[in-house]
């Protein structure tokens, strides 16, 4: 079955032609699961599927339809990130053990995205609880690039990025708190949004086999993915909002964006840090963009004293994030980390020293260090009053080949044909997952090997949807996504 006019179309696009009888959620429902049919052997990003209730779900939405209801997703085929609990389908997060758990109800933004009327082909694979930039574990396999099958292609919503490349449908729900959301879009060539933190409510996007219950998750979020940016707002508005189990929760309502036209905006450009250098592909690409941004009359400047120290804030972030993470670690494991960080020297200010650190952290010392991340709040607000947005890295490098060796620690990125630590790539993300901001990963182009390059545009607490307009602006104007070559039929 080849390739249909609609495999690749936005889901704004597919909504106007749902409604207009232009197509039918069936025959939308039916040419996602004959994409995954033919291509899902070689990239193997949709992990757990759902066709038969999805082929359900599309009739019921295909009868509403002609019943003249209007709902913002109904009858658009999607998938969601293996970590969300969808009722009847298993909840691994790739660790063996859980490979029977089965919720037995949906996760919140699951639920909103099915009020909304979309149709769940299914969930995507991931990382061993979710953390890498490789989407591979012992349950599902391995998650190719369908720009090149021998690379990543990203983590940990890797699945999802893959499968919105390769036509699965024009959505996918992903999650992010070390890239998680932004780098497989960056390596993929989609788009994705990682919320103001604590945007959108993440009950049910939990490690089984915990209950469904609401709670803080320090630093990570839940958002949308995409082919399009005005498609991430269409997702993000039908999974915002407060949880009504949550009785601390509140409403936060995002303000319009600041400015409609490109001419307005004012952006601070990064391509580069000695933290975390970026190789002379993302450079060359972010400076073919600030040369398009500057003849659209952007204001764009390359640096600014209003931003906060890069290297301080890097190294917050890598212990607040490790002291997160390392709450669910093996007794044993965690008492070997603090015994190697008490004998770290002071001087050693390494981001992996700092990690090391962050395992090893006091309750006392992590009051301490949300201090520092609440002064760094403060800071980028009164950055934002001079500028609307950051454009930045999301990763030093294009996808890379495979690497499953067991110690991230160990593993190394090679940039302009130098090593550096494979966990240090976390500082472009920390950028703004550290202050919980909200962050838009768009393509930019392709490297010269054929693989997709990007950036993120890093916007003010609360105002998701300047960088959003941002993102669109830009993809009016520059172009987006461009289809695999070996899977554009």
């Amino acid at each position: 079955m080849a390739k249909s006019q609609w495999s690749f179309k936005t889901a704004i696009e597919i909504s106007a032609a749902l409604a207009a009888k232009q197509v039918s959620a069936v025959e939308l429902t039916q040419d996602a699961i004959g994409r995954i049919e033919r291509h899902d052997a070689k990239i193997n990003a949709v992990c757990v599927r759902d066709f038969d209730r999805a082929s359900a779900a599309a009739r019921a939405a295909d009868a509403a339809l002609a019943r003249g209801e209007q709902k913002p997703l109904l009858g658009i085929p999607i998938t969601a990130k293996e970590s969300y609990n969808v009722a009847g389908l298993p909840t691994t997060w790739g660790i063996p053990e859980q490979k029977n758990f089965t919720p037995t109800e949906d996760a919140l933004s699951v639920a909103r995205v099915k009020d909304a009327g979309a149709v769940i082909l299914g969930k995507t694979n991931v990382p061993l609880v979710l953390g890498d930039w490789q989407s591979y574990n012992d349950i599902y396999g391995t998650t190719n690039n369908p720009y090149d099958l021998g690379r990543t292609p990203g983590g940990s919503s890797g699945g999802s990025s893959a499968a919105l490349a390769a036509g699965y449908g024009p959505l996918s729900l992903g999650s992010d708190i070390g890239g998680s959301l932004r780098v497989p879009a960056f390596h993929c060539g989609v788009y994705a949004h990682k919320p103001t933190y604590a945007l959108v409510p993440s009950r049910g996007h939990t490690p089984p086999p915990l209950p469904p219950l609401p709670f803080n998750r320090d630093l990570s979020v839940i958002g949308p993915m995409a082919r399009s940016a005005a498609d991430l707002t269409l997702l993000l508005d039908a999974i915002a909002g407060p949880d009504p189990l949550d009785a601390s929760a509140y409403r936060l309502e995002l303000p319009p964006p600041r400015h409609a036209a490109l001419k307005d905006f004012r952006v601070l450009l990064i391509d580069t840090d000695p933290v975390m250098p970026t190789d002379s592909v993302v450079r060359g690409s972010i400076e073919r963009l600030a040369a398009n941004l500057a003849k659209a009359g952007v204001k764009v400047e390359r640096q600014s004293k209003l931003l906060p120290d890069f290297a301080a804030s890097t190294r917050l972030y890598m212990r607040i994030l490790m002291s997160f993470l390392a709450a669910s670690f093996a007794p044993d494991v965690h008492e070997g980390a603090k015994q190697a960080a008490a004998a770290l020297p002071e001087s050693d200010t390494s981001l992996a020293a700092e990690r090391l650190r962050g395992i090893a952290l006091s309750h006392r010392d992590w009051v301490m260090a949300d201090g520092g991340r609440t002064r760094l709040r403060a800071q980028w607000r009164e950055f934002f009053k001079t500028f609307d947005a950051v454009i930045c890295p999301v990763m030093p490098t294009p996808a890379y080949p495979h690497d499953h060796s067991p110690e991230q620690e160990k593993r190394r990125i090679m940039i302009d044909g130098k090593e550096h630590v494979y966990p240090d790539q976390l500082a472009w993300p920390g950028i703004a997952t550290l202050p919980g901001l909200p962050s838009t990963a768009i393509p930019t182009g392709f490297a010269p090997d054929g693989l997709p390059i990007g950036v993120q545009i890093v916007g003010p607490w609360l105002e998701d949807r300047t960088p959003l307009k941002l993102a669109e602006l830009i993809e009016r104007e520059f172009g987006g996504f461009v289809p695999p070559k070996m899977f554009n039929d």
